[in-house]
C-alpha cells in the first residue's frame, strides 16, 4: 500500500483535479466515490475499482477493513493511503469517513433510441442534488437509460453522486445527447412534464414505450423540446404552491407509469 503525506506528489494532484474538474473526468474517464455506500453499491454490480484511496484514520474502521479485504480477495488492485489531512482536501464531505475509490466511467456509446421501453431525458436540469435524486427515482422506476443535454449538471460530481445513492451504477447515463434528435426519432410516447401542460399525469395512458422529458429549475423546457413531445402533462396540487422541485415531479410522473404498469390495464381509462 502506497501512503502519501505530501501535497505535491503527481498522484494525490490529480485526484485532486478529478474531485474538483469535470472536465478532467470527461478527459481521463474516470470519478471518485466517496464513502461506504457508494463503494457498496458500485462493487454490488460486481465492478472492480481502478484504485482505493483511504486515510490513516480510516484503515481502522471495521467497515472499511472489510471492504478492503473483500477487494483484496476479488482481484488484485492498487490501494493509496493518504494522511488524513489530505485525505480532507479530497472529500467532499465535512467529516470523511476515510474511504474513496477510483472507478472507470462507462464509455457512452450511440444508442437507438427505439430499443428502449422506459427512458428519461433532462434538459438544463443545473442542480446536482435535483439531478442526483431524479437519477435515483429513474433507477427506482425501472428506467433504463438516462439522456442528459450538454448544459446539465456533471452527473459525475460528488453532489450528484451523492444524491444518487448508487443509482449511477443501474442506468445508462448518457451525457450530451442531442435530445432534439433522439425524442424525434422515438416512436413510442414522449410525455414532458410541464406546469402549463393540458392533461393530467393521473388521467395519462402510460403503458407502453415510453420518454418523459423533464427541464431546467427555473425555465422549464425549452419551446422546441416542448414541440415534439406527444402529450404535455401536469401533476394537479391541492395546495397554493405554484409548481413541483423537478426531482419530486419526476418520481410522481415515473412511478405513475409504474402503477399503471402494475396494475390490470383493462381497469385504465384514459381521459378524452
Amino acid at each position: 500500500m502506497r501512503h502519501i503525506t505530501s501535497r505535491e506528489h503527481p498522484l494525490f494532484k490529480k485526484l485532486v483535479k478529478l474531485q474538483h474538474s469535470a472536465r478532467q473526468r470527461r478527459k481521463e474517464g474516470l470519478a471518485l466515490l466517496d464513502g461506504v455506500h457508494l463503494l457498496q453499491a458500485y462493487l454490488a454490480t460486481e465492478r472492480t475499482p481502478e484504485m482505493l484511496v483511504i486515510s490513516e484514520s480510516g484503515r481502522e474502521h471495521p467497515e472499511i477493513r472489510q471492504l478492503l479485504a473483500y477487494c483484496q480477495g476479488q482481484s488484485r488492485h492498487s490501494c493509496l493511503m493518504l494522511s488524513d489531512g489530505l485525505f480532507s482536501q479530497i472529500s467532499p464531505v465535512k467529516t470523511p469517513v476515510g474511504i474513496m475509490a477510483l472507478i472507470r466511467l462507462t464509455q457512452s456509446v450511440s444508442v437507438e433510441i427505439n430499443d428502449y421501453d422506459f427512458c428519461v431525458m433532462l434538459e438544463a436540469i443545473q442542480d446536482p442534488g435535483n439531478l442526483g435524486s431524479i437519477l435515483r427515482s429513474a433507477a427506482a422506476a425501472g428506467v433504463s437509460d438516462v439522456f442528459l443535454s450538454a448544459d446539465c449538471a456533471d452527473s459525475w460530481s460528488s453532489k450528484t453522486l451523492r444524491a444518487g445513492m448508487g443509482a449511477h451504477f443501474s442506468l445508462r447515463i448518457h451525457e450530451h445527447a442531442d435530445l432534439l434528435n433522439l425524442a424525434r426519432r422515438y416512436t413510442g410516447k414522449v410525455i414532458a412534464a410541464t406546469p402549463t401542460g393540458t392533461r393530467s399525469i393521473f388521467q395519462t395512458d402510460l403503458r407502453g414505450p415510453t420518454i418523459f422529458l423533464f427541464g431546467s429549475e427555473g425555465s422549464g423546457l425549452s419551446e422546441p423540446v416542448l414541440a415534439i413531445a406527444s402529450r404535455q402533462v401536469t401533476i394537479p396540487m391541492a395546495g397554493q404552491s405554484e409548481s413541483l422541485n423537478v426531482a419530486a415531479a419526476a418520481a410522481i410522473c415515473l412511478f405513475e407509469k409504474v402503477r399503471q404498469h402494475a396494475f390490470d390495464c383493462s381497469q385504465f381509462i384514459p381521459a378524452s
